[in-house]
């Protein structure tokens, strides 16, 4: 079978992904064709991603897609099936955070981000449903971030909110779709090298209260000459590789900070819950009560 085929043989997978124009979800097209694959590639405006794909024959589709429109949408995922005939991994990659603190932030824009970074995870996700369903397989990838886990970064309380809220999401929709064979994975990257923080980013001017929280923050990171340290050429060959085993992880953290910040967080919900155990127990009727409050930490 020719490789400019747009009919997927056996061992070729068939590809979904949002956002798909620059960033983590442009290297991810690349990883995705380089293995040999089909993929939809799906854009705001998809047409300079379109003349740069040319090479790659019909193994790649380029299609518009606003993801807040739930019609746009499931016609995206229609014209894939029309294409190339079934479903196998759909990435909800489009997303993008804006900065200010929540007290001043405009109302409309902290709707926004989230209508993107939630909603448009729920609509792509929705469409591609029955698709996935029917077949009995097919694996949905939420590209998250690890401020997704352990949250707290200033600033960016719209991005992160749709991130904790789509970890959420997925995880009950695991549990209402487990007898349909498909599976679900949430990518947690720390910072890489990709324009989110830059063209991506609008900085909304900080009030001096919020200097030493929001713009330290800013400086330090989102502004910082240094640059990110994740290469999203590697990211996105990781979740290719990871796509062709049979089982996947139900979180993967991508990135050295991803890491430690998790496993430093998950260390520290440990800690706090056996501390209060005796305490959260004391709620139910049949548990001892009152119980003591554990002395404050450095006591």
């Amino acid at each position: 079978m020719s490789e400019d085929t747009d009919t997927p043989n056996a061992h070729q997978r068939v590809w979904f992904v949002t956002g798909s124009s620059r960033g983590l979800g442009r290297a991810l097209i690349t990883a995705i064709l380089d293995a040999g694959d089909l993929v939809a590639a799906t854009a705001r405006n998809p047409e300079a991603l379109a003349e740069e794909l040319k090479g790659y024959g019909d193994r790649v589709l380029t299609l518009p897609l606003d993801v807040t429109s739930a019609e746009a949408s499931r016609a995206a995922i229609d014209a894939t099936l029309d294409r190339f005939g079934r479903l196998d991994v759909v990435v909800n990659n489009a997303g993008y955070a804006n900065v200010s603190p929540v007290e001043t932030s405009d109302d409309h824009d902290f709707r926004a981000q989230f209508e993107t970074n939630f909603w448009g995870v729920y609509n792509v996700t929705k469409a591609a449903l029955p698709v996935l369903r029917q077949q009995g397989s097919g694996t949905v990838v939420q590209i998250s971030s690890v401020g997704g886990r352990v949250g707290g970064s200033p600033g960016i309380a719209s991005y992160q909110a749709a991130k904790f809220a789509v970890d959420g999401f997925t995880r009950s929709l695991a549990a209402e779709t487990a007898p349909f064979g498909l599976r679900y994975m949430v990518v947690e990257p720390s910072g890489f090298a990709t324009d989110w923080a830059g063209s991506s980013m609008t900085v909304h001017a900080t009030p001096d209260a919020y200097d030493s929280t929001v713009g330290a923050m800013n400086r330090r990171v989102r502004q910082s000459a240094a640059g990110s340290a994740g290469d999203p050429n590697r990211a996105a060959e990781i979740i290719v590789r990871t796509m062709q085993r049979g089982e996947v992880p139900s979180h993967l953290l991508l990135g050295v900070n991803a890491v430690d910040l998790a496993l430093d967080y998950s260390r520290g919900q440990l800690a706090e819950a056996e501390a209060w155990e005796a305490v959260s127990r004391s709620a139910d009727y049949a548990e001892p009560y009152p119980v003591e409050l554990p002395p404050p930490s450095g006591q």
